[in-house]
């Protein structure tokens, strides 16, 4: 059995964002099947994680990117254990990464959850050239890459003239196999949490609120998308906007009650609600990788309606009529989507499980191994 040996580069145990949950799950996907040890953040609780041995080696202030003490610690852990493999979470630590590979002769491969700099060039981020210059030197050194969307493994090769040989899929995984025989329930229970009513048709967002690109598609829908929806007067709806790092100054959305808005905070169970709704709501304009709540809206049944932005990275082959695309900035192409899509039941296709399942993703990891 092959020794991976892992680096987390931040606290992803109990996970809060889409990121986190893909570290999580990749993990514990991975650890059923190999010998599989993690380095990551003091602040993880480590007794989540039941597949796979963790070391809580990383500093929790952001010193932890710049520390070289690192170098000789995990030199010394890979000769000791002997680990055929490095996996580093983003190009952050690559630095690291190939100054263990000098010292140790082992394999790095980097995951990449974004074309990173193009997320951060998006966002405004003055730095992004550099950061630009760090991203392709560390794909260009790395023996292998995870890449979790098409797109940005087609970037790497034609941009980069990156070997089409070391680079592999990845996508964000889900463990659901089929399309879920409980959504009657699940509209229910969120019917008597919230007071809403039968007739009334629930369209949600959800998304960690503390991350710009989210936060810009809570204002969307509250500046743009619901005044369109409140023109229509035989449309009863409620929109659910679950997530944590909503800011004070927006006062839980408070002023939007009466305005069809429902604000929950950070919600547990958030499949309940994704399985519960409607139409999941996706008017994002910004950020890069694949969105991963559009993979787990459509992975649980409801109808996603999606800026053309928000829905990169999504293999709209296998997603049948439960993805839906507006086109930029027109929203109110986006509202009559909405509309047009409201009541017609559509069922995911057996595909879109086939190529997201874990189950099904992890064994074609493995042989690249």
């Amino acid at each position: 059995m092959k020794k991976v040996l892992a680096i987390a580069p931040y606290p992803y145990l109990p996970y809060y964002s889409g990121g986190q949950k893909f570290i999580a799950q990749f993990f514990m996907h991975l650890g059923k099947e190999i010998d599989l040890t993690v380095i990551s953040a003091t602040e993880n609780e480590n007794s989540l994680a039941k597949t796979y041995k963790t070391i809580p080696l990383l500093k929790k202030s952001f010193s932890r990117y710049l520390d070289r003490s690192l170098i000789k610690k995990i030199t010394v852990l890979i000769k000791e254990q002997g680990f055929d493999f490095l996996i580093i979470e983003h190009p952050y630590l690559a630095w690291l990464a190939f100054a263990i590979r000098k010292r140790t002769g082992i394999k790095v491969i980097i995951h990449t959850h974004n074309i990173e700099y193009q997320r951060f060039r998006s966002t405004n981020k003055w730095w992004w050239p550099i950061l630009k210059y760090y991203e392709k030197w560390s794909f260009r050194k790395a023996d292998a890459l995870f890449f979790i969307t098409p797109e940005d493994k087609n970037f790497a090769i034609t941009q980069w003239k990156i070997a089409n040989e070391k680079c592999i899929d990845l996508p964000f995984g889900i463990d659901v196999e089929n399309y879920p025989a409980d959504k009657n329930s699940c509209r229910e229970l969120i019917d008597g949490k919230h007071a809403i009513k039968p007739d009334e048709k629930i369209l949600l967002f959800a998304g960690a609120l503390n991350y710009k690109p989210n936060l810009d598609a809570v204002n969307i829908i509250l500046e743009k998308l619901n005044p369109l929806l409140l023109l229509q007067n035989t449309f009863n709806y409620k929109i659910i906007i679950c997530g944590k790092g909503l800011p004070d100054e927006m006062n839980n959305l408070n002023s939007y009650s009466k305005k069809n808005i429902i604000y929950t905070g950070f919600i547990a169970d958030i499949e309940t609600y994704y399985k519960g709704a409607d139409i999941f709501l996706n008017p994002v304009l910004t950020g890069g990788g694949v969105k991963t709540k559009v993979v787990e809206a459509i992975a649980y049944g409801t109808t996603v309606v999606s800026t053309y932005e928000g829905a990169k990275g999504v293999n709209n082959e296998v997603c049948g009529k439960q993805l839906q695309i507006s086109h930029h900035l027109n929203w109110n192409e986006f509202a009559s989507i909405v509309f047009n899509n409201i009541n017609t039941n559509e069922v995911t296709p057996h595909e879109f499980y086939n190529f997201y399942c874990w189950k099904n993703i992890i064994p074609r990891i493995i042989n690249s191994f």
